[in-house]
């Protein structure tokens, strides 16, 4: 098992760790969008790390990647188990003592980080991941899947942060951004990792 604090390339993108709601959102663009992500994830043997739940995206993305032929790997802190948010249907499902234990395993496994459209949760998810790749802590690419232009306005928001010097251009750029699944898995199985920021 690859560790979380291995800072090697991973080449081989075999499983991807999925961020996304725990809302369905208002339109079925989402929907229809996590259901692309999966048929396409698995036509290339591309297994699925998510947060284990069976409400919103979550559970619409991890029965999509079950209903193609996918393994799908659920991790999920015991207080949302006793919630009976739990997707009892997977390949695996492990139940973790709290939600810093629960992120840490979803990055171990995954040998990819997708943001899907979601909430709070989803964005402190993403910036952990794209700010340890900054730190080095890891070396796998991590990807915005802007479904319906969903991500721009904090794509407007990063780049200004970026002019106003406190993010760095060349690390902006690691950043994958695509609204098309095909590119994005491309992107991600041909991404090359940054050097460490310090």
């Amino acid at each position: 098992m690859t560790s979380l604090f291995d800072a090697t390339p991973h080449p081989q993108l075999g499983r991807v760790t999925v961020f996304t709601g725990s809302a369905l959102g208002t339109t079925s663009l989402y929907t229809l969008a996590a259901q692309t992500l999966a048929n396409t994830a698995v036509a290339r043997g591309v297994d699925l790390v998510y947060g284990g739940g069976k409400v919103g995206l979550m559970g619409v993305v991890a029965d999509a990647f079950l209903a193609a032929g996918g393994q799908v790997l659920g991790v999920i802190p015991q207080s949302l188990m006793e919630s009976e948010l739990g997707h009892e249907g997977l390949t695996k499902l492990e139940v973790v003592a709290d939600m810093h234990e629960r992120k840490g395993r979803m990055a171990e496994l995954g040998d990819g980080f997708i943001a899907m459209p979601g909430g709070a949760g989803t964005l402190e998810e993403f910036f952990e991941v794209w700010t340890w790749l900054q730190l080095g802590i890891h070396s796998k690419p991590v990807a915005l899947y802007d479904v319906d232009g969903f991500w721009q306005p904090l794509l407007e928001m990063l780049e200004q942060m970026t002019q106003r010097g406190f993010i760095k251009r060349d690390f902006f750029n690691t950043l994958i951004v695509e609204s098309d699944a095909e590119a994005l898995l491309d992107a991600m199985a041909n991404w090359t990792p940054p050097a460490p920021k310090w």
